[in-house]
């Protein structure tokens, strides 16, 4: 029957394959492949070791003061160093309101060398690294800083949680149930930099240009043979972009990144050259680029028989109570479980093909517009955007 949809049930079943690939079929051998493991608990730690938090900051003059509260106020019982990178003025001034250290800069550096500036100025073994807009719960740092008393623990990937939006929501529980299987394995690729830490001696400066921070970093801790484990309870907050164009921006511009680190480092990519090309392959590579274009194959080839196939119409109905389910929650209104589920898949597919365009127009801008913030976690854009 699902040949139907296409000339042959053959290129039908590959190209359903390959685009449920990143979000069904790797799960799916992830799951078998750990079903058996248990997560691993950290060491025993005689103490908390000296630690230094690293905050890359532009723009974010209306929010750092609370976020650096949030570092000093966590309960660490170590010692604690705060470092603010600042990119403008404004952000410069309000962190110096604060016991934080502050290295400021004339013109906006980017996220990649701002990382790069606030590491390389740590005096401490241990780096933690957190975006300035995400509030951290009380013991994530201790909870972060445990794993290192093992010496095989090169980083530590925290936990996002993102707030007012159930699609987010539901996306990122997913993003965490991954992370959690990988770390069975013995490590994972799925660092995040809204919060994560580092052993600074092995950490490697980041290309000026690289846009997914967090990823080359993992993928560096991982080709020194280190490994990157997942710590659920190094938990950050954030609220959910309330604008559609928000949220595109955002994650087109890290579709369009992540391909060109993938380009970048291809070699990652043939089997048997390293501990993280199977994650690669399924967490990333096929997911963001491969399965969303056999996606759409596969919708048009639906589209074109329509008439005489239900489980075409089936298909396309699906995708279209997606679509007007996406368009609905972006405008406010909150939906039913499924059809959210529904949007937050197709917006995830449409917006990798436009990652995809973006990378091909070489539109991947290490230094992107970003709005003036206004009010911590606040949903939507405030203010004049400006490219850094």
């Amino acid at each position: 029957m699902v040949g139907k949809c296409r000339a042959g049930p053959v290129a039908v079943l590959v190209l359903g394959l390959i685009a449920l690939f990143g979000h069904v079929v790797y799960p799916a051998l992830l799951g078998a492949r750990t079903r058996r493991l248990r997560d691993v608990d950290p060491p025993d730690a005689d103490c908390e070791p000296d630690l230094t938090v690293v905050i890359p900051a532009f723009r974010e003059a209306s929010v750092i003061e609370a976020k650096i509260d949030s570092v000093c106020d966590n309960g660490y019982e170590g010692r604690l160093d705060v470092i603010v990178v600042a990119e403008d003025d404004p952000t410069a001034t309000a962190a110096r309101r604060t016991s934080a250290r502050v290295l400021s800069f004339p013109d906006r550096l980017g996220k990649a060398q701002a990382l790069n500036a606030g590491i390389g100025a740590a005096q401490t073994e241990i780096v933690v690294f957190t975006d300035a807009n995400n509030p951290l719960e009380h013991g994530a740092l201790a909870s972060l800083s445990r794993w290192f008393a093992d010496p095989t623990v090169g980083a530590v990937a925290g936990e996002k949680r993102v707030e007012g939006s159930d699609g987010e929501g539901i996306y990122w529980r997913f993003e965490s149930w991954l992370k959690r299987r990988e770390n069975r394995t013995g490590s994972t690729i799925g660092l995040v930099g809204e919060l994560g830490a580092i052993r600074a001696p092995i950490f490697q400066p980041l290309p000026a240009k690289a846009v997914v921070d967090d990823l080359w970093i993992a993928l560096d801790v991982i080709e020194g043979g280190y490994r990157v484990v997942y710590e659920p309870q190094a938990v950050t907050r954030e609220g959910g972009s309330a604008v559609l164009a928000e949220e595109w921006e955002r994650r087109s511009r890290i579709i369009a990144g992540l391909i060109d680190l993938l380009v970048r480092r291809r070699h990652l990519l043939v089997p048997g050259r390293s501990p993280a090309t199977f994650q690669l392959w399924g967490h990333r590579l096929v997911r963001s680029s491969v399965g969303p274009i056999a996606h759409c194959m596969l919708l048009f080839g639906a589209m074109g028989r329509i008439r005489s196939s239900r489980v075409c119409q089936l298909f396309v109905a699906g995708h279209a109570v997606g679509g007007i389910a996406l368009v609905l929650t972006w405008r406010g209104r909150r939906m039913p479980r499924v059809p959210t589920i529904l949007a937050q898949a197709l917006f995830l597919q449409v917006v990798a093909l436009g990652g995809l365009v973006r990378y091909l127009r070489r539109d991947r801008l290490a230094k992107w517009p970003k709005a003036e913030r206004q009010v911590a976690n606040s949903p939507g854009p405030v203010g004049k955007e400006q490219v850094g």
